[in-house]
């Protein structure tokens, strides 16, 4: 009896661990796979190709997505550029970091 239960609380935690539903937060390919799909977003790739070349040679390192604006990161002579974006409209509506 004394090691019944032990195994059995052992047994619950990695069950609970192990569970996706439970341990992740929805990542933000999920969120705009699901804002696009509603029509709240444009794809990405519409969005960069905006604004990217506005950005006049830095190097494009990825995008963030936190529900309504999408957030792209670049960098330039070391500096980190952030730009965020109107999913929606595709509209630069802030810049941080030039």
């Amino acid at each position: 009896m004394r090691l019944i239960r032990p195994l059995a609380a052992a047994a619950l935690a990695a069950s609970l661990l192990a569970s996706p539903a439970l341990a992740d937060r929805p990542r933000d390919q999920d969120r705009a796979f699901r804002a696009l799909r509603d029509g709240r977003a444009l794809p990405l790739p519409r969005v960069e190709q905006r604004v990217i070349p506005y950005m006049g040679g830095a190097d494009y390192l990825g995008p963030e997505f936190n529900g309504s604006t999408y957030r792209l990161k670049f960098v330039r002579d070391g500096r980190v550029i952030w730009v965020d974006v109107d999913a929606a409209t595709g509209r630069i509506v802030g810049k941080s970091g030039d």
